[in-house]
């Protein structure tokens, strides 16, 4: 019977005993097998006796007994897998206890896995169930059994992981990329930016923030940087085309970029001088980073040199601390915050 026809593992050993295949490597599968056991189905509060090994493995079609799995284990320990035992029911068990990721390490990424919004439920669910698999079978239903169903702003945009591959694609290859933008009508229909036409982007970077993926791209046009919403997306594509000197140039000066949009939206960049009573400070440092340097004006007001892009993103941010925060300088930006305020009073009206 053909071997690929048979739902039965092969008995790796009469294959070696056909001339199939050598004896270095059934033992080389042997042992990538028996790590994969232990690594799978083992941890410290979970040691697997050896004839439970034993078994395992003749499951899995490869002959062994305790005598050779001492062997296979301290071969395994000289390469630098690190195999505990333990005395179990008066019989010698192992377990695996370095891992890639701690279970506190992979309780954080899935958690941000969950609540990141441009994820959709679908493809969050995967990813966490990838994820719970690197801590062992045993510690899965830990990591997942008891999350909290906060998010319900997910967005549903399946392509997301494919548009981040492609882009990621053309960040390395240094190609343009052409795509598909929409927004959502109250209906959540899809309406296209430009009539559905496509829009030919020179990448500079993938960046997430404030719970979004976004593309920062080089305008030739306007010798600028525009950003857009990489789950807005569809029809992503890479060109045969390099894209310029100038965006390669841009992805040197990300870092300050990034730090001082808000929320990813263009605008002009300003050096603005901001007073902000004691209590603010927690959220000056969420905004700006907690590199940001803070200076003591007197003992109930702080203020901070900050560079910020002004648009409506800034202004909103601003305007949620009333009077606990104001701007000091430059004055033509005090000017502009004073019409800002007197546009919401006169909306009232």
């Amino acid at each position: 019977m053909d071997l690929m026809e048979t739902n039965t593992p092969p008995e790796i050993w009469d294959l070696w005993d056909e001339g199939d295949v050598d004896h270095a490597s059934c033992q080389k599968i042997k042992l990538l097998k028996l790590m994969e056991i232990f690594r799978n189905e083992t941890d410290e509060a979970h040691p697997m006796l050896a004839s439970e090994v034993c078994e395992r493995l003749r499951q899995e079609g490869i002959r062994c007994d305790r005598r050779t799995l001492t062997r296979d284990v301290q071969a395994l320990a000289k390469f630098g897998y690190e195999i505990m035992s333990v005395l179990k029911k008066h019989e010698k068990a192992y377990y695996v206890e370095d891992r890639p990721f701690t279970v506190p390490e992979l309780k954080i990424l899935i958690d941000a896995v969950h609540a990141s919004s441009f994820i959709t439920p679908p493809k969050a669910q995967q990813l966490i169930e990838n994820l719970s698999q690197l801590g062992g079978i045993h510690q899965a239903e830990r990591l997942t059994g008891n999350m909290v169903q906060f998010n319900n702003r997910k967005h549903s945009n399946e392509q997301i992981f494919y548009n981040v591959d492609h882009i990621e694609r053309a960040l390395l290859l240094k190609r343009k990329v052409t795509f598909r933008y929409f927004h959502l009508d109250e209906s959540k229909n899809r309406v296209y930016k430009k009539d559905g036409a496509l829009y030919v982007t020179e990448p500079v970077a993938l960046v997430f923030c404030e719970d979004n993926y976004y593309l920062v791209t080089y305008n030739e046009k306007y010798h600028s940087r525009v950003t857009y919403r990489v789950d807005r997306m569809d029809m992503v594509n890479l060109l045969d085309e390099y894209v310029s000197e100038r965006a390669l140039a841009m992805r040197d000066d990300m870092v300050g970029y990034t730090g001082a949009v808000f929320h990813m939206y263009s605008g002009q960049l300003w050096d603005v001088t901001l007073q902000f009573k004691n209590d603010v400070i927690d959220a000056i440092y969420d905004k700006f980073g907690e590199g940001q340097e803070i200076y003591r004006v007197d003992e109930e007001h702080c203020k901070a040199y900050v560079k910020v892009g002004i648009s409506p993103t800034f202004w909103g941010w601003l305007f949620q601390f009333g009077s606990k925060v104001k701007i000091l300088a430059p004055s033509t930006l005090i000017q502009m915050y004073k019409e800002k305020l007197q546009e919401q009073l006169d909306s009232l009206a």
